[in-house]
């Protein structure tokens, strides 16, 4: 059930208010054309967080003038060609969404702007090309007073930093990770939703790190975002291979060790307790050097369990220390220098999903822009305006088809309210104040929508579109005939935009979500025989990406392969490690490690020519246990590492009872 708004986004609510009436009439007093798009632009740029408004005011700017500055080469030259010139704002759209689409930063606005200003500028200039350069320039005029005028309210009016948001959302995370974690300590069945969670909320913590740079903030702030951001992400694969060796410890014969117990059970109320004080110390002296299947192997699920306890421990303190210090210059942890930048190498992009999509809106377009040429419709270069705008905003959707409807009813309550100002209320407003108190209504519910998660789309959308119907000019002017066409080409395009979108992309989240678990699969042969050591970050850090994006999805798709993902991130690591191991053991047991690794490319690869999952091969079952032999007959201190990767291995993928089974 969705709760009343509280005062933060009330206090939001009215300073995007505040800022769009004097976008307004600053607009109004410089007699722009269309002093509306001030207004509606603020509301585009507007952000709870101050340090997310300027990143996006900034590059929306680039975006608008990058577009406009395309317009004014492009239709003077291609005007007498409509379909040339329709053809060449679709590839100019497919282009710069495709392009917006890899970026995950306020970088991104650069290019979406730049992708629907074009056809913005450029197709009412159609009938009066020499017109061409005033119009851009009104229009970049109108925006950038918006953009501005949002900057300054934001920044001079209660700014909200970043930097307690950020620890707001980490503290609740790094909750969430320690309820996960007391799950599989103490063995609770509750474990599979944290995780789930926590993967799909991480990618919101990098939206915030990206506009922390943007904040007033300085450098070390950043880093400590940075470096916690790093640490939490090495949370998610220790606490799954945990896991998976605490079940396959249970499962055995033996169970757990006594003093592994109590050390479970501290570590599980040292969590509770908020992680005050240093974490319980793990039991030394578990392992013992022998093969699996007799009763060394549950020496090694001990051990392991063990060396993973106490990293959980480390690791987990780390994280509070730098959540607790965001924003304290005195608090916060110094970080080693090169800590910053690693998370953006290792990001997944799955091109072929985003060229499809943003080729498919472009595409869009120019079919509009045709139905619009053919059918001689005098206001029909509004309709492909705003339809631009949609497929725009809609390539990014996986989900069309759950969207379309809210959209199109959303759109039918824009024309419906500002029909109603038109001709009800607006032609009462004599004075700017008058005005301004009559818009207070529907702006303020929308700057209510736009700081609830979840409804960002559906404002920008109620706020492009009151403004525009309302047609708030310096001069009432309330022509039916022209009212009617205008209205006409927008609900026309609203309708088109999602249907579009719809019929594109019948496919929806299992598609993609299955091309994310391809694209593991894919990686986790390439991380079993990967001989470049400085590929081992950004292979590991985009395994971690994808199960980013891959959680949401599956739940979206209500696809049974929600467990691929953190089994994919524990083998991935599991191979990394050994991988990073092999030049330091022993000669007799670096060649067992070879077989190991490649079984596990074999079993990839073999998974990826099915285009499913398929069972463990014997061989692989027999190249672990060996493997694990011979590292613990080389008698080395410090290859407890290289037995835990190998444990993690064989619980992972192998069945339990296989696992449990002796030889």
């Amino acid at each position: 059930m969705a709760s009343w708004p509280n005062a933060r986004q009330w206090l939001f609510s009215l300073k995007a208010f505040a800022a769009a009436m004097l976008a307004l009439y600053i607009a109004l007093a410089l007699g722009l054309a269309r002093p509306y798009w001030a207004m509606a632009t603020v509301y585009f740029v507007s952000h709870p967080l101050t340090g997310a408004t300027r990143s996006k005011a900034a590059y929306r700017v680039a975006g608008t003038v990058l577009g406009a500055t395309a317009a004014v080469a492009t239709v003077p030259q291609l005007v007498n060609m409509p379909i040339v010139l329709m053809g060449a704002i679709a590839l100019w759209i497919s282009v710069l969404v495709y392009l917006s689409l890899l970026q995950r930063t306020p970088r991104s606005y650069v290019c979406l702007l730049a992708a629907y200003t074009l056809p913005i500028v450029a197709l009412p200039a159609v009938s009066q090309p020499a017109q061409i350069f005033d119009i851009a320039v009104a229009r970049i005029e109108e925006i950038v007073i918006g953009i501005v005028c949002a900057g300054l309210v934001g920044s001079v009016v209660f700014p909200a930093k970043v930097a307690p948001a950020l620890r707001a959302r980490a503290d609740t995370w790094l909750a969430d990770a320690a309820a996960w974690a007391s799950d599989i300590l103490l063995g609770s069945a509750r474990a599979d939703h944290s995780r789930h969670r926590l993967a799909a909320d991480i990618l919101q913590l990098d939206q915030l790190i990206s506009q922390l740079a943007y904040d007033t903030e300085g450098s070390h702030t950043l880093r400590q975002a940075r470096g916690l951001r790093r640490r939490m992400t090495m949370l998610m694969p220790l606490l799954s291979s945990l896991d998976s060796v605490l079940q396959a410890l249970r499962c055995h014969a033996g169970g757990v060790p006594p003093e592994l117990r109590q050390a479970l059970a501290a570590t599980a109320a040292w969590l509770a307790g908020d992680a005050a004080g240093p974490a319980a110390a793990a039991p030394e002296g578990l392992g013992i050097a022998s093969v699996p299947g007799t009763s060394g192997w549950h020496d090694h699920l001990a051990a392991t369990a063990a060396d993973q306890l106490q990293r959980l421990g480390d690791l987990y303190g780390e994280c509070r220390a730098l959540q607790q210090g965001l924003g304290d210059h005195r608090a916060g942890t110094p970080l080693p220098r090169g800590e910053a930048g690693t998370e953006a190498a290792g990001h997944h992009h799955d091109h072929g999903m985003l060229l499809f999509g943003a080729v498919s809106s472009g595409l869009a377009v120019f079919c509009a822009g045709l139905l619009w040429i053919f059918s001689g419709w005098e206001d029909g270069a509004g309709a492909v305006v705003v339809a631009s705008i949609a497929c725009c905003f809609f390539a990014a959707v996986d989900e069309p088809r759950r969207m379309a409807g809210a959209f199109v009813r959303w759109s039918a309550i824009c024309l419906l309210i500002s029909c109603g100002y038109l001709f009800l209320v607006v032609p009462h407003a004599h004075t700017f104040e008058a005005l301004a108190a009559l818009l207070a209504l529907p702006y303020l519910g929308i700057g209510l929508l736009i700081a609830r998660p979840g409804f960002q789309l559906i404002a920008m959308l109620l706020s492009v579109n009151t403004a525009a119907f309302a047609n708030v000019q310096a001069v009432f002017d309330a022509d039916f005939l022209a009212l009617f066409n205008a209205c006409l080409a927008s609900a026309a395009a609203m309708v088109y935009a999602p249907l579009w979108s719809v019929a594109a992309r019948p496919f929806g989240a299992r598609a993609a979500a299955r091309r994310l678990v391809r694209a593991s699969w894919h990686d986790l042969a390439r991380a079993a025989t990967l001989r470049a050591s400085d590929g081992d970050a950004r292979l590991g850090a985009r395994m971690l990406d994808r199960l980013g994006q891959l959680v949401p999805r599956l739940g979206a798709a209500g696809d049974p392969l929600s467990a691929d993902g953190f089994h994919a991130l524990q083998v991935g690591y599991c191979a990394l490690a050994l991988r990073k191991a092999l030049p330091d053991l022993p000669p007799p047991a670096r060649k067992p490690v070879r077989r190991v690794l490649a079984a596990v490319a074999r079993h990839f690869r073999a998974q990826l020519r099915a285009g499913q999952r398929v069972a463990v091969a014997a061989d692989l079952a027999s190249a672990v246990g060996e493997a694990m032999a011979a590292v613990a007959a080389s008698g080395r201190a410090g290859q407890r590492g290289t037995l835990g990767a190998l444990v993690v291995l064989q619980v992972t993928l192998l069945p339990l009872p296989a696992m449990i089974s002796p030889r």
